[in-house]
């Protein structure tokens, strides 16, 4: 009888914690990987980053510093891949898979950086000497907040939108 009971009461155990395993699971992630993918000319893009919200937060000089390099999303650090080799804001990229930083300035141009090291966490191991590329470009005001990052493709280029802030990139 004692042996029943002790079985009966683990396996309930068991589904307390099972059923709290699933709730914690069920909750969305508080920044959500997300891919945005075009063609800029003949040119696939590829950009995979995690999507912050801004919840009432000061993004820009508060949670993301000023002249501070930074993942431009959240958890890994972005990437960006082309499978052709492409111009960004006039510089030479070639076709490959990059992380992808920026350089928030409180001056409004910021530092646009494509980094040789794909696979990073944040931007914590971060290393000039692998940067790929560096090109500066201005932001522009978004009309309203966006409150989830995103990144949009267009035959143009690419921007980054979140807060009260576009960050478009041109590429050709």
């Amino acid at each position: 009888m004692k042996s029943t009971i002790k079985s009966i009461t683990s396996f309930m155990f068991m589904l307390v914690v099972s059923a709290n395993v699933m709730a914690q699971d069920a909750k969305p992630k508080a920044s959500p990987a997300e891919t945005a993918t075009g063609k800029v000319g003949a040119a696939n893009i590829t950009i995979n980053y995690g999507s912050p919200s801004v919840k009432g937060r000061q993004i820009w000089g508060g949670l993301e510093k000023y002249d501070k390099v930074w993942r431009a999303g959240a958890n890994d650090a972005t990437t960006f891949e082309t499978d052709k080799d492409i111009k960004v804001e006039g510089k030479a990229l070639p076709a490959g898979k990059y992380s992808f930083f920026l350089i928030p300035r409180e001056s409004g141009t910021w530092t646009a950086i494509f980094n040789k090291e794909p696979k990073q966490w944040g931007a914590y191991k971060y290393e000039e000497s692998k940067d790929a590329l560096r090109v500066d470009v201005k932001v522009k005001p978004l009309s309203s907040t966006q409150e989830k990052l995103v990144y949009n493709i267009t035959n143009k280029g690419f921007s980054l939108n979140w807060d009260k802030v576009s960050v478009p990139v041109a590429i050709k």
